[in-house]
């Protein structure tokens, strides 16, 4: 009776259950839904530092070189912030939703095709490092301004001190090593995956596709182990590659 019981497999109910857990990842949809809306908001926002720049250029007829760079890096802070939006709504999205069924579009992204959630997590740290650098720049521009250790507004609150600056270095150094810690765990797991793949990964696959034919290589000869990557449409497998069905 348990064998039989075995071979039967989960009843209804376990079924419906995990029907039921396995959709509950459409309810993340809406907060891929907020972040666009919030990514259209920072395109507003872009827009109105953009007129800033322009206006003060124009009504006052001079503005130094210092008030032109911290602008930039205004705009180019917003742009870095779009970006890891960006990221986070196509990858969190492809990762943990729904498959984002581009293949072969051509303007589908590079880092699309073998995302995942290591990948996703170095991609975000690394934006996260170049937002901070923008920050941080902005205050080394500033600090030329200091005064007795601070920096003033012109209603006289202290907008920066060294002890901040510190701390902004400080913090922007604990986002580095973080990143290093990440993509450090991304390229054990991915030396792991490759040893039990039999040496077949998505590298050497891409490699085959590129023409590079002596970097890529066969599976084991079990035929057992194997890696998942998505192709374009109409690419030719690499030695070592085959299409293996979803039956599997």
């Amino acid at each position: 009776m348990t064998e039989r019981s075995a071979q039967a497999g989960p009843g209804p109910a376990s079924r419906t259950l995990a029907a039921f857990i396995f959709a509950s990842r459409w309810l993340q949809a809406p907060l891929y839904l907020g972040l666009i809306i919030a990514q259209a908001v920072y395109v507003v926002l872009f827009f109105v530092e953009l007129w800033h720049l322009v206006e003060n250029v124009v009504a006052s007829g001079h503005i130094s070189e210092t008030d032109v760079m911290l602008s930039v890096l205004a705009l180019i802070d917003i742009v870095m912030i779009a970006n890891l939006l960006i990221m986070v709504i196509i990858g969190g999205y492809e990762t943990f939703v729904s498959k984002i069924r581009v293949q072969g579009h051509h303007d589908e992204p590079e880092w699309l095709s073998h995302v995942n959630t290591n990948l996703l997590k170095v991609k975000l740290a690394v934006s996260i490092i170049s937002i901070s650098s923008i920050h941080l720049l902005k205050t080394f521009i500033e600090v030329g301004r200091m005064e007795n250790g601070v920096v003033r507004n012109a209603d006289g609150s202290v907008l920066y001190s060294w002890d901040g600056v510190m701390w902004e270095v400080a913090i922007h150094l604990a986002f580095i090593v973080s990143a290093i810690a990440l993509a450090w765990i991304d390229r054990m797991s991915q030396h792991h995956a490759t040893g039990a793949a039999g040496g077949l990964s998505v590298g050497k696959i891409e490699s085959g596709l590129r023409g590079d034919e002596a970097r890529a290589t066969g599976a084991d000869a079990s035929g057992e182990a194997y890696v998942t990557v998505r192709l374009p449409a109409g690419s030719r497998l690499p030695e070592g590659a085959e299409v293996v069905p979803n039956d599997r």
